[in-house]
């Protein structure tokens, strides 16, 4: 059994209370709400609570899966000392693709996003790692962010 957890912020309540990951079932049931849910929350920044504070208070770190289901895709983000964002196979056309998080929108590179069935793995990979930087996904430094 894990003793890992993860909180996760995708809707306007989670401010006050955020939603908490606790196993692989959980990490499949966040996906399914962001790729099926209202298109104005498919995406989620999670921070797991095995990793350090800063001394403000705030984490360290902070992950981010967005899942777009009509189209079997998603997102990654990830930032801690540096900001990475997944790569894709697909070529770039130089434009963007948006995500939101409880209303807020984020844009990616167009080449950030990969099939949804690795935006799972790499949010599994997450929870168990104890917050790290999932390695089944690659990464890119996005010009802009």
């Amino acid at each position: 059994m894990t003793h890992n957890r993860v909180q996760a912020y995708y809707h306007v309540q989670h401010a006050a209370e955020p939603s908490v990951i606790r196993t692989p079932e959980d990490v499949d049931a966040l996906i399914d709400v962001l790729a099926t849910g209202d298109e104005f929350e498919n995406s989620a920044i999670l921070h797991s609570s095995e990793r350090e504070l800063l001394p403000s208070g705030f984490p360290d770190h902070e992950f981010r899966v967005g899942a777009d289901g009509k189209r079997q895709v998603g997102v990654l983000s990830f930032m801690d000392e540096k900001n990475y964002v997944s790569l894709g196979s697909s070529a770039s056309n130089g434009g963007e693709v948006t995500y939101f998080v409880a209303e807020n929108p984020t844009d990616f590179p167009d080449t950030a996003e990969i099939p949804l069935a690795l935006v799972r793995q790499a949010a599994k990979e997450f929870l168990s790692s104890g917050g790290q930087r999932p390695t089944c996904a690659q990464w890119q430094e996005p010009e802009i962010w």
